[in-house]
């Protein structure tokens, strides 16, 4: 915002033609009531107060890690007035009408009342919020309702500092009022908010001194340190505000809070038990399975995070449950909420009670025992319930009907047991309500199976190809296949598979074994009887 006005304040310059000099030397200019024939000239001095106000804003979030600049930031603030009254001044022309005359006075009264503040003079700026809030106020009883809007914000967000102001001037009523201002949906903003929790941890404090010891589940127990103290005289006025606090996001915030407190209370309490780390039994005077009263009071702490921390998923879960029965099935603008988130909200919820029951001192407590177990049987039904809702939504319907029969088993039991502690239970979720939407949500779920089974029976011979035979092997069984008018129809097996098949036959000559040859041995006695007389008679001719 700081940004926005310097280039603002620029661009008027440039339009109005109101250099400070020029590049080589700087002139001064002041904004005088002859130049006030255009009201953007007004502009140029609010611009002014608006960017030394922006800047102590960003110096008062930087002065938390660096307390030098505190100083800046006064010097800031007074640099803001001073232009505001400049502004002022201007507008007490003929030129200028009423209207803007009351909503200069009311903004120069609003910054010295910030400067005020700032220096912790509560007299003179309540006096100046008060002002502030007077110009306001008859403002809004001027105008138009859209216009008094307006101003009604501005009074609403004066009323906090005004209250702060009487409270430290001596205004002890004043507390009151501030703690109902800090449960607006909004809570505090700028300069107040963090003083605000500093004066209430201040007031507690002060309370804190005159406490000595709780009691819890019939056994008193001193209470000794600072942040304990204090944290347990905050509860109860915790515990109220997040019961008055209109909206979820009140409440969240509140429920944080508490939680962070409780927390830093614990673990104040453990860095005292840790001397004691050599006697893990804590037992007292040798009596066993009583536990020593630090070690109680930290299972009393240990008991409120714990029990803060189930109202709180309760109350995340009622909200889910809200928004579960108001959903449109065609909005796809967000993440609309489904029975799995509110599952896990119950699996923590139950985790949660079952880290009561292991908190020590408390093992012989048997009406304890058995008041966290019927907390225990009736949000596991709410879990049962919500899982068989997811079934149900996947179209498992014999998986959500013994779910449904098991949350109504868990229902009665709690109604059975539940006699001697109707009292304590009574901030827990209706079982009756959760036993009558579960007797409709069975019969809702026998016609949703009926019809389902009926629907497949009848697509049955439709129903469409899963697995991924060809055509040629499903002649007998007609079945959509809307692959079949593309080009990958899947028509055959192809390349074919290999099949076996007669090879062609060969002819070998066997006949030769069984061939019976003429004699031969006439011929070859002669030949081998015959000698060199059979030569001679063969050369010359005489061969027989």
């Amino acid at each position: 915002f700081r940004g926005y006005c310097s280039r603002r304040q620029r661009r008027l310059r440039k339009t109005l033609n109101f250099k400070m000099g020029n590049r080589h030397k700087f002139t001064g200019k002041k904004v005088t009531e002859d130049l006030l024939t255009d009201n953007r000239y007004l502009l140029l001095v609010l611009m002014d107060a608006e960017r030394a106000w922006s800047y102590a804003m960003q110096l008062k979030q930087e002065a938390n890690t660096e307390p030098r600049k505190r100083f800046h930031l006064l010097s800031r603030l007074r640099k803001a007035v001073k232009h505001a009254e400049e502004l002022e001044r201007l507008c007490e022309s003929n030129r200028v009408d009423a209207k803007t005359k009351l909503e200069a006075q009311a903004y120069t009264a609003y910054l010295s009342g910030m400067l005020r503040f700032e220096h912790q003079e509560w007299k003179a700026a309540i006096e100046a919020f008060n002002k502030c809030k007077t110009i306001y106020e008859k403002l809004a009883s001027a105008f138009t309702e859209e216009q008094a809007v307006l101003y009604n914000q501005r009074v609403e967000e004066i009323s906090p500092n005004i209250r702060y102001c009487a409270y430290n001037i001596g205004d002890q009523s004043a507390i009151n009022e501030l703690m109902q201002m800090r449960l607006r949906s909004g809570g505090t903003e700028g300069l107040l908010a963090e003083k605000l929790e500093a004066l209430i941890t201040q007031t507690r404090a002060k309370q804190a001194a005159t406490m000595s010891e709780v009691e819890w589940r019939g056994r008193a127990v001193p209470v000794k340190i600072d942040r304990v103290r204090i944290f347990l005289l905050g509860l109860a006025d915790n515990e109220a505000a997040i019961a008055q606090a209109e909206s979820e996001e009140t409440k969240e915030r509140l429920f944080e809070s508490m939680l962070s407190e409780c927390r830093d209370a614990i673990q104040a309490v453990r860095e005292e038990l840790k001397p004691d780390q050599k006697q893990r039994d804590y037992t007292l005077d040798g009596e066993s399975g009583k536990v020593s009263n630090l070690q109680y009071l930290h299972s009393y702490l240990t008991y409120i995070k714990l029990s803060t921390a189930i109202r709180r998923n309760e109350n995340m879960a009622k909200g889910l449950q809200k928004a579960l029965l108001q959903q449109q099935p065609d909005d796809d603008s967000k993440r609309s909420p489904r029975p799995q988130d509110l599952i896990r909200l119950y699996d923590i919820i139950l985790q949660n009670l079952v880290e009561l029951l292991q908190l020590p001192g408390l093992e012989e407590d048997r009406a304890f025992q058995k008041e966290i177990g019927l907390r225990t049987l009736v949000f596991k039904a709410y879990r049962c319930f919500f899982i068989a809702q997811s079934y149900v939504l996947v179209k498992k319907w014999s998986e959500a009907l013994v779910l449904y029969d098991r949350v109504l088993k868990y229902a009665d039991e709690v109604n059975s047991d539940s006699g001697a502690f109707k009292n304590s239970l009574k901030d827990l979720p209706d079982v009756q309500e959760l036993i009558t939407q579960v007797r409709s949500e069975k019969c809702s779920l026998q016609a949703a199976a009926i019809l389902d089974a009926s629907d497949s029976h009848q697509t049955e011979t439709s129903s469409q190809v899963k697995d991924n035979k060809p055509l040629v092997e499903r002649f007998e069984t007609f079945c959509l296949d809307p692959s079949l008018v593309t080009k990958q129809a899947n028509l055959v097996h192809f390349p074919p598979g290999f099949q076996p098949i007669p090879c062609k036959p060969l002819f070998f000559d066997l006949a030769l074994n069984h061939v019976a040859f003429p004699p031969l041995e006439d011929k070859l006695e002669q030949k081998t009887k015959s000698g060199l007389t059979g030569y001679i008679k063969g050369i010359f001719g005489f061969r027989s």
